[in-house]
């Protein structure tokens, strides 16, 4: 391991470090205000010199890193990951009495949630333990301003000040139902397990189906929820968000385009038309997200009609359904493919960044800018921007031949 190449691509920010081993196993990991000054800490001379230090960086021939938007929160991802991963030099956290625990009370109608040092028999449920109370404390403030719970041992008959600071929801005065309540608590749980983008995903199913179903009050609410969770996903990633942040500079946009929705079409001679749309998040897939169309106002070979009409119906859509917006939207094609899409949001009054990538040599274009932007070949942010692309073309044509194989099974029937 380049010990001085390593330091230097460390970022200096919240998140966690991971040490692993020949076998890429994660022999270590923990949380870090700055991951750059911590993880160097362990290569200074003094540090060394402690034999256990000294075993450890014998061990370690890599060392990757998960930002996060604070050091509460990274807190709650080391745990998860100290869970799920085992690390042979986390010996911190066998003594769970020595340390604070969650507890969820799981008897009551109306589950409360607080930090406790004592793990009793009495069918609670417990998450943890943790390294560091103030910064458990500091996480669970966080996650209650997005998913309020009730904490006062009996429940009074008028609410609460918590109530008027948004901290409850009030289950004392039947403001909400005991469903309703136990999902903010499973959601609460999703999160300090460390699995947000889960929990992302589903509350995008709920909302979406709040909205098809008309109730744009609740679906406001999920969306608000999501916003506040996509906020602190921002940092969680190693190393896209770096890519994304120059994206962001490349197009010059407003916020960093955590959410990008990329549109391409698939036909042979028009027949069989069909659109697909998938979005990323964090520069990651999230396929709950994908959708298909099959188009339905162009009858010959006009692909930019047809990303048009794609476009139209996608965000139609997030107007009529309260749906929330992507922070850019990526087309597969060229300067007028970028016209048509603009024209396209243009008829809904709809602001939201367009970007196009022409291929043979790929070159983006974006609204307002004559010439292409091109970027070195070996440039993270054209090989993000590819692979959304690249996704986008494999679904549409996946869905493309899927058509055309129906088609000829009703042939050979009929």
């Amino acid at each position: 391991m380049d010990v001085k190449e390593t330091l230097k691509n460390l970022p200096d920010s919240p998140g966690v470090y991971l040490m692993k081993n020949r076998s890429k196993e994660v022999i270590y990991a923990g949380k870090a205000r700055s991951i750059k000054k911590r993880v160097s800490f362990y290569f200074q001379k003094r540090a060394v010199s402690l034999a256990k230090i000294e075993v450890l960086i014998s061990n370690t021939c890599k060392i990757d890193f998960i930002k996060t938007s604070s050091e509460a929160e990274a807190l709650l991802l080391e745990n998860s990951i100290i869970k799920a991963e085992k690390p042979r030099y986390n010996v911190a956290l066998k003594d769970d009495k020595a340390y604070p625990l969650v507890k969820i009370t799981t008897r009551e109608d109306f589950p409360r949630i607080f930090i406790t040092r004592k793990k009793k028999n009495d069918e609670s449920e417990y998450l943890g333990p943790y390294t560091n109370a103030k910064l458990l404390k500091r996480a669970l403030v966080h996650i209650r301003r997005v998913f309020p719970y009730r904490s006062c041992v009996r429940m009074p008959k008028t609410a609460c000040l918590f109530r008027s600071l948004n901290l409850c929801p009030a289950p004392c005065i039947g403001i909400i139902s005991k469903t309703s309540y136990n999902r903010n608590i499973s959601d609460i749980v999703k999160l300090l397990n460390g699995k947000k983008d889960l929990l992302f995903n589903e509350l995008t199913e709920r909302m979406e189906n709040f909205s098809k179903k008309l109730l744009f009050e609740e679906a406001a609410k999920v969306r608000d929820q999501i916003e506040a969770i996509t906020t602190t996903m921002a940092k969680r990633s190693s190393g896209i968000p770096d890519e994304l942040r120059e994206l962001r500079k490349i197009l010059n946009l407003e916020a960093i385009p955590n959410r990008i929705e990329a549109f391409d079409i698939s036909n042979i001679g028009g027949k069989e038309a069909v659109g697909s749309m998938v979005s990323f998040l964090m520069g990651e897939p999230n396929k709950s997200g994908y959708r298909r169309f099959r188009i339905r106002t162009v009858k010959k070979q006009d692909d930019f009609s047809m990303i048009k009409e794609i476009v139209l119906r996608r965000y139609e859509r997030v107007l009529l359904e309260n749906l929330s917006q992507p922070d850019l939207i990526l087309i597969d094609g060229g300067r007028a493919h970028l016209n048509v899409a603009t024209s396209a949001l243009k008829e809904l009054a709809l602001d939201i960044p367009v970007m196009a990538i022409a291929k043979k040599p790929d070159r983006l274009y974006i609204k307002g800018k004559k010439s292409p932007i091109f970027l070195s070949s070996d440039s993270r942010v054209l090989h993000l921007i590819q692979r959304i692309r690249d996704e986008a073309h494999r679904f549409a044509i996946s869905y493309h031949k899927k058509l055309r194989i129906r088609k000829l099974i009703r042939k050979e029937r009929e």
